[in-house]
């Protein structure tokens, strides 16, 4: 594990109580502080960020302490579970098989996986799967945590449920059914299941600390996740996306789309538990450190220190079309999304147009954005009740496009 040799190295400086470790090249001191305000001002208790530049490494800082609740530090190796930053890793795998040959993204997921087609989904495309058309949000009974971490039995109930609107006529973000959906048939397209492949086919060979599944022998590394307290100052030029009166009766009303999308889970899981983080969760229990989540998306730009790239010129094309934008049927706000990943928009605000990544619910965010060759990681322990757009991770990206 390396985290050092560039510029600019900040290693035990204090400010206050916290200690910023790692390493920022020229330039991007202005990031540095924006990780260090987030401490001061916004309630950070442990997080690391890495942003990569036409794949150099370019900033590499993490801070505060492992557990959300407690003392001990946060290691250059500290890991957590980025929630649904997940999908935007999940999603690289249709578009690798895809690239590969293996994957026609215009034929229907039951031409892979026949017993998709039931219940009016026979013409649900591969496409509509992947850009949250497919309808099946939700499952009109929750699954529990044994049933939902059991592959054949979570495939067998999403392949069976009927779709709440028309496949391909709507969007509605599919939280955490996207896990069940894209590994049935990633699973039923490769004969592996979605964690083994991307610890195959994408962690090992770019040398990443990130598992869809995390193995035993790495738990010692993982950091607990809790609530954070909201400190932000009123006039701390922070974007504020206030929700909406409908928003927030939506996730109050167990009726809704939105609350059953969040729901399909019961009872709700302990994310610190040991059988959920070992689940090969694609939507939302996947493990990272920030430089993994990093070099990922810098990986999809290019070849990063000799490594492998991931993505020909015309999957990257694909990674930032759009698919799907509007009204989103289970958020309530407007969204983009294309094959998996969440596009730059008002309730995911990335670097630029042609920024594509995805944003872990309360916290974490990882991205690429084409146009300025950043890649970029932020991994964290403390949840607020922000879906999208997190006020941490938005005054970490306004500080990287300051820099550039």
């Amino acid at each position: 594990m390396h985290h050092g040799g560039t510029q600019g190295a900040y290693g035990e400086r204090e400010r206050g109580s916290v200690d910023v470790r790692g390493t920022v090249e020229a330039g991007f001191e202005p990031v540095r502080d924006a990780f260090l305000r987030n401490f001061e001002q916004r309630g950070e208790r442990g997080a690391a960020l890495a942003v990569y530049r036409d794949g150099t490494k370019v900033v590499d800082l993490w801070a505060g302490t492992r557990d959300v609740r407690g003392e001990a530090p946060w290691a250059v190796d500290t890991a957590q579970v980025v929630r649904s930053a997940t999908k935007g890793v999940a999603a690289a795998v249709p578009l690798l098989l895809h690239q590969r040959g293996q994957l026609d993204l215009d034929a229907p997921v039951a031409a892979y996986w026949p017993e998709f087609k039931a219940a009016g989904k026979d013409r649900v495309t591969v496409r509509q799967l992947l850009a949250h058309r497919a309808g099946v949000p939700v499952l009109d009974r929750p699954l529990t945590l044994a049933e939902a971490v059991d592959l054949p039995t979570a495939s067998a109930a999403i392949a069976a449920q009927a779709p709440v609107w028309e496949p391909g006529t709507a969007h509605g973000y599919h939280a955490h059914t996207f896990s069940w959906l894209l590994g049935g048939l990633v699973h039923r397209v490769t004969g592996r299941t979605i964690g083994r492949w991307v610890a195959e086919e994408i962690a090992a060979p770019l040398g990443l600390d990130l598992w869809i599944g995390l193995p035993d022998a790495e738990a010692h590394r993982v950091g607990r996740l809790g609530p954070v307290e909201e400190l932000e100052p009123a006039d701390s030029g922070a974007l504020k996306l206030r929700p909406k009166r409908a928003v927030s009766e939506a996730y109050k009303d167990p009726e809704s789309l939105t609350r059953r999308a969040f729901g399909v889970i019961e009872p709700a899981p302990d994310e610190n538990d040991p059988v959920y983080r070992a689940a090969e969760l694609p939507g939302s229990a996947g493990v990272a450190t920030a430089r993994a989540l990093a070099r990922f998306y810098a990986s999809t730009l290019g070849p990063v220190d000799g490594g492998p790239r991931l993505f020909a010129p015309a999957t990257l094309a694909l990674a930032r079309t759009e698919e799907s934008a509007g009204a989103d049927r289970v958020l309530l706000v407007g969204t983009r999304f294309g094959l998996g990943h969440m596009l730059h928009g008002p309730a995911s605000p990335l670097l630029g147009p042609s920024s594509f990544g995805h944003p872990g619910r309360g916290g974490s965010l990882g991205f690429a954005d084409p146009e300025s060759g950043i890649a970029f990681g932020y991994v964290t322990n403390g949840m607020r009740k922000t879906v999208t757009a997190d006020p941490r991770a938005q005054a970490l990206v306004r500080a990287v496009r300051a820099a550039l």
